[in-house]
């Protein structure tokens, strides 16, 4: 079977575009997506001649996402592949031209509906608030329209999975993301903390400074991707703005860095705002270490707390800066728990939902 996988943008390696590499991989599949970093997909151990461009868009919104639907919505492959797995939001308009598919939901377009209202107040300038009104409930009605044509549904949470029903009325699958638990290994309990994240507001890194800011003695190491957008550019250079002198920010390492940190580190440390599921804590726990994360979202689905870790309610700097203290006093008690835990998310485990699903 020849599969071709969707995915918006191929520049900023994060999560859900990890999540498109190994399918890819797995699948022996074509990647099909918009733009491409190529040096920063190999660092992260990937192949690239699977990688096709459609051609590249904007690097700042609306006109990144509003330039990568029309592409993907024009796309047409059926002559030349027997299926497809689209595994981006705004990719989902390919669904019109190409069938059989399978969507694969990291989370229903976040900025119009879940976090619609973060966005127009924390985002968008005052002045071009009526005007986001307006884009957002246009693409409101696209998104429901273009999910029509979808065949079916694979999500990666149960926290998704609501999404999914509550915005677009469809019922989905749960298959949690793949992690290569493999990959991770656990080498010592160092002196440094982690966080890995996109450089964005949602993921509330500004808690980390501030508790960090509380804990002089404890290090904080950040490894934080971004794309060359204005809001992006502009959180990353308040986060600098803030950053006490334990907290270091890495914005960009490769693969067997990002492993090494895992490797040595303490534990990690999560405050995304509901996040849609989170594949950081379980490379954590693969890692043998602690995840202290916000009782939110995805989080509740992988973090078991006071066995690998602690979730944290109404979490807050002073709550998180409490919490690494006590978790700090041992991490490696916890190292057993989270190798066991991390191992139900194995990507083995995720490719042979994937394919029953296609198959099905």
């Amino acid at each position: 079977m020849k599969i071709a996988v969707f995915h918006n943008f191929m520049d900023n390696i994060g999560g859900a575009e990890k999540v498109s590499l190994i399918l890819a991989r797995e699948l022996d599949a074509d990647i099909y997506t918009t733009s491409i970093d190529r040096k920063k997909i190999e660092k992260m151990g990937f192949r690239c001649d699977n990688l096709k461009s459609v051609g590249s868009v904007p690097a700042s919104a609306p006109f990144r996402q509003q330039m990568a639907l029309r592409k993907f919505r024009k796309l047409n492959l059926c002559d030349e592949y027997d299926f497809h797995v689209i595994a981006g939001d705004w990719a989902m308009s390919g669904a019109v031209n190409n069938k059989p598919n399978l969507w694969y939901v990291h989370s229903p377009i976040r900025e119009i509906w879940d976090l619609y209202e973060y966005t127009r107040k924390n985002m968008v300038p005052w002045y071009f608030r009526r005007m986001f009104d307006l884009w957002v409930r246009y693409n409101r009605r696209l998104n429901r329209k273009y999910a029509k044509h979808v065949m079916k549904i694979a999500c990666n949470s149960l926290n998704t999975k609501k999404r999914t029903m509550k915005y677009l009325g469809r019922e989905a699958e749960v298959i949690h993301p793949p992690v290569d638990t493999s990959s991770f290994r656990f080498r010592k309990s160092g002196d440094f903390w982690l966080s890995v994240n996109r450089l964005i507001s949602h993921k509330r890194i500004e808690l980390q400074m501030q508790a960090f800011s509380r804990m002089p003695d404890e290090k904080l190491i950040i490894v934080g991707s971004y794309e060359q957008s204005k809001h992006f550019l502009e959180y990353g250079r308040y986060l600098e703005s803030i950053k006490p002198g334990n907290v270091e920010i890495l914005s960009w390492v490769d693969s067997n860095k990002l492993t090494q940190l895992y490797a040595d580190c303490r534990g990690l440390v999560a405050t995304a705002g509901d996040e849609d599921f989170g594949m950081t804590p379980v490379e954590a726990m693969a890692s043998g270490k602690p995840v202290i994360a916000a009782n939110e979202g995805g989080y509740k689905e992988t973090v078991i707390d006071d066995v690998t870790g602690r979730l944290i309610d109404g979490i807050d700097a002073g709550k998180l800066a409490a919490a690494v203290e006590e978790v700090g006093e041992n991490p490696v008690a916890y190292r057993k728990e989270c190798a066991k835990r991390a191992r139900a998310f194995d990507t083995q485990t995720f490719v042979r939902k994937i394919k029953r699903e296609m198959c099905g």
